[in-house]
């Protein structure tokens, strides 16, 4: 029986090739959509699902309220001494209490050759904690102080075939190590998925004294410390212990300091780290889990509207296959045998269109990670896989073949037969309401690309404080740039590379350090708020060409300057000083007096959808003290060729030290890449939409000028023009799209508007993009009905006639 059942419906696939061609190719566009996004959805829920200890790893916060503005706000980084006092206190809780210090690149020189690898320095315990799978050496490989842990890529990298354990190695040429282990790369959607190496982070503090010096120092927060609890232990037991730590086990004045800020401390566990890395009154509420959602049903809606083609198309058709019905009920079919040739014929629609699916990700898959920044492949291995594809082949064989299966086997024989069956002016009904689903759901997606490309727009075209084209960075992480670094400064400039050339502790476009504790003129007692602290030498605002508002630039006519300071506009307004230059801004723990010499205009250093954080500028004059060098080039020259002088200058100088550049411009545009991502598939899934929708209604339009042919012909043997015609054929397939267009614009507006809410610096919604997506998709629908409008209207009409 289910042989003929599928040998009926192939015979039918056969019989109308046009209607199966849109009915396979769409469900194929579609199920390949919801496929892709479907691995993609995995991929990013499964991110650290690799980790045996998963759901016993947190992160440790801490969770404050700003005194003054009564602002509930967080914490990532943590004094040294509070993982020591976790250790010794709180051992019945913790299997692992690890800090980690400097997550970044470093220099390795190994023979002649400089490579640059990514690397994180921890406390001892972290390969076990993070499940990190040692191929050579064991999970005790960093008890070694200066123990390394290398990846395998690495180690072939660095050493070709040979064992490299043992081998002694110098990062930046200042941190001396040993190899003592060689780990499998760690799969990239991990939180160690990036990390090359693996350091310990004693040899950190023995080789840097102002860390080791931060041991017993509770008011430098500058590591992020990391806990696995025991096995009998939740995250959430441990946080109903450990909420009163500082009132319990932080010495006196910092009690007064957690008293006055509200401050408890908590874990926030891991798999909170990447779905959820925004926060709302302090604690985790959203983040890329927004977009899981979103996509996940974006997805879900693509696969429908190809269902809905199957549905629009089998049933248009109905008259076509009455007779059909009505013999096969008059010989003794049954409603359920009919019910199953129609679900037969979905499958095999289905069926075809799965394979299609197939051969489409597989071809798709490579430039999707590229958009993705993905790695993510077809588990075509995979039995589970498998079992997941067959559920979802029949889930949507029912889905597109179960309305139409009911509604065809229930035609009565008799009316069929006789030729006295009427499909009444609400048979089409079900039809227009599903075109309305379809085109619904495509303006919303066209609605959404739209403000998201705005959101981008809106962003990078804020002002940004600093002129970023031409402008690059050199880290000088290696000792052998001291007291070289003002001759390497001289001789670009002598060469004629740059305008200006300037050194600063970190990044123009990031905050490397946040301060606290200040005093000034009229302080409200209560205000305790941070300021980030970038410290640069005199040549800084010149190079980078910030606009000074107030006031006057550093120089090196006043010896004065090493006591001063240069604000931003933020700090100014936050500071409440009606006229700031001349007066002193207090640092409470170094009692060190700065006068404000200058106030400029915000530089967007941070997040360019968030208010610019208060900031002070410091004079350092000696270079030997910032790590980074601004170089602006001279606009005359090609960047490859002002890059190629500076690495000759850099080589003569200080041959050690591999020759990194990081383009400013790139740096700030990285900011971007997480939304620019977002609309980027945004677009692509809106325009596959688009095109199912479009064959859905190329197929309907194609049917109903068949069906109107002799209609047609006698309007036309009567006067009626092509543009008549066209007008006749058009006009209700136009309706519908108007009626989405209404439905659809609220529903956008509703869920785009939340969307914006989460940026603080965000676009408005404009009419016109509401106005503009309806009259797309008017316009695509005029032109996919057109062409089967026109072609029935120009049909000669002594052919459409003379048929019988």
């Amino acid at each position: 029986m289910i042989r003929n059942y599928l040998k009926i419906a192939f015979r039918n696939l056969q019989k109308n090739k046009v209607y199966s061609f849109i009915n396979i190719g769409g469900l194929a566009v579609g199920m390949a959509v919801a496929m892709l996004i479907g691995l993609w959805v995995y991929d990013e829920v499964s991110y650290n699902r690799n980790i045996q200890n998963y759901d016993r790893i947190g992160h440790v916060h801490n969770h404050v309220i700003e005194p003054l503005e009564k602002k509930a706000d967080y914490a990532t980084t943590m004094p040294q001494p509070v993982a020591t006092v976790l250790r010794q206190k709180y051992g019945h809780l913790f299997k692992h209490v690890i800090l980690l210090q400097w997550a970044g690149n470093y220099s390795i020189k190994i023979g002649e050759n400089n490579f640059v690898k990514n690397g994180q320095f921890f406390d001892n315990g972290v390969l076990d904690m993070f499940s990190v799978k040692m191929l050579k050496g064991n999970k005790e490989s960093l008890n070694d102080p200066q123990g390394i842990v290398i990846s395998e890529s690495t180690s072939k990298a660095l050493f070709g075939e040979k064992d490299p354990i043992g081998q002694a190695i110098k990062l930046n040429n200042k941190i001396d190590c040993k190899i003592t282990g060689v780990y499998e790369d760690i799969v990239k959607n991990s939180f160690l998925g990036d990390v090359q190496f693996i350091g310990n982070f004693e040899n950190i503090k023995a080789t840097f004294p102002d860390i080791k010096a931060n041991e017993t120092n509770w008011h430098n927060s500058s590591q992020r410390l990391f806990v696995q609890t025991n096995d009998n232990v939740s995250i959430e037991q441990a946080n109903a212990v450990i909420k009163d730590f500082y009132f319990k086990d932080a010495p006196d004045d910092f009690k007064e300091l957690a008293q006055k800020y509200q401050a408890i401390l908590y874990l926030n566990p891991m798999k909170n780290w990447y779905l959820y890395s925004e926060f709302k009154d302090g604690y985790p509420a959203g983040g890329r889990i927004t977009f899981v959602w979103l996509f996940a049903i974006v997805g879900l809606f693509v696969l429908l509207l190809a269902c809905i083609n199957f549905m629009n198309l089998s049933t248009a058709r109905s008259e076509k296959r009455a007779k059909e019905v009505g013999i096969r009920k008059a010989i003794g079919s049954v409603k359920s045998q009919l019910v199953n040739q129609f679900l037969s014929e979905s499958f095999l629609v289905v069926f075809f269109a799965f394979i299609i699916t197939i051969i489409l990700v597989l071809l798709s898959i490579a430039p999707f990670n590229e958009l993705t920044d993905k790695n993510i492949q077809l588990p075509i291995s995979n039995l589970y896989f498998w079992l997941i594809c067959l559920f979802f082949l029949l889930t949507t064989s029912l889905l597109s073949g179960i309305y139409p299966a009911f509604y065809l086997s229930s035609f009565e024989p008799i009316k069929v037969l006789k030729g006295t069956i009427r499909l009444g002016k609400y048979a089409s009904l079900p039809r227009k309401v599903l075109v309305v689903v379809q085109f619904t759901v495509s303006i919303i997606l066209v609605i959404g690309t739209i403000i998201v490309y705005q959101q981008i727009q809106h962003a990078q075209n804020r002002p940004i404080g600093y002129n970023k084209e031409s402008l690059i960075r050199i880290p000088m992480d290696d000792p052998n740039f001291n007291n070289n670094k003002l001759i390497m400064k001289e001789e670009i400039l002598r060469n004629g590379v740059a305008e200006k050339v300037a050194f600063s502790n970190s990044p123009v476009n990031a905050i490397w350090d946040n301060w606290g504790g200040f005093t000034w003129k009229g302080k409200n007692p209560e205000s305790e708020s941070s300021f980030s602290v970038t410290w640069i030498n005199e040549d800084y605002g010149k190079t980078i060409q910030w606009k000074l508002k107030q006031g006057r630039d550093y120089s090196t006519d006043f010896s004065t300057d090493t006591a001063a300071v240069i604000i931003n506009e933020s700090a100014a307004k936050y500071l409440g000083l009606k006229n700031p230059i001349g007066e002193y801004i207090t640092n409470d723990d170094t009692k060190q007096r700065r006068q404000i010499i200058g106030v400029v205009e915000d530089v967007v250093a941070d997040s360019p959808f968030e208010p610019v954080k208060m900031g002070f500028y410091w004079y350092v004059k000696n270079p030997n003290d910032l790590g980074q060098m601004l170089i602006k080039i001279k606009p005359n020259l090609s960047a490859n060729e002002a890059l190629t002088k500076i690495e000759s200058i850099q080589k003569k100088l200080v041959p050690s030290a591999p020759f990194q550049v990081k383009f400013t411009s790139d740096e700030y545009g990285q900011k971007f890449k997480a939304e620019q991502r977002i609309g980027k598939l945004a677009t692509v899934f809106t325009v596959l939409a688009i095109f199912i929708s479009c064959l859905g209604l190329f197929g309907l339009a194609s049917f109903m000028a068949e069906q109107r042919t002799k209609e047609i012909g006698i309007r036309k043997v009567l006067g009626a023009s092509v543009a008549n015609l066209w007008q006749m054929l058009s006009k209700d397939f136009v309706l519908l799209v108007l009626i989405s267009c209404l439905i659809a614009a609220p529903i956008a507006y509703y869920f785009m508007n939340n969307w914006l809410q989460k940026y603080t610096y965000r676009t408005e919604i404009s009419w016109w993009v509401f106005v503009a997506s309806g009259l797309s998709a008017l316009l695509i629908t005029l032109f996919t009905v057109s062409y089967q409008s026109i072609k029935a209207a120009m049909m000669n009409p002594v052919k459409s006639l003379k048929s019988e």
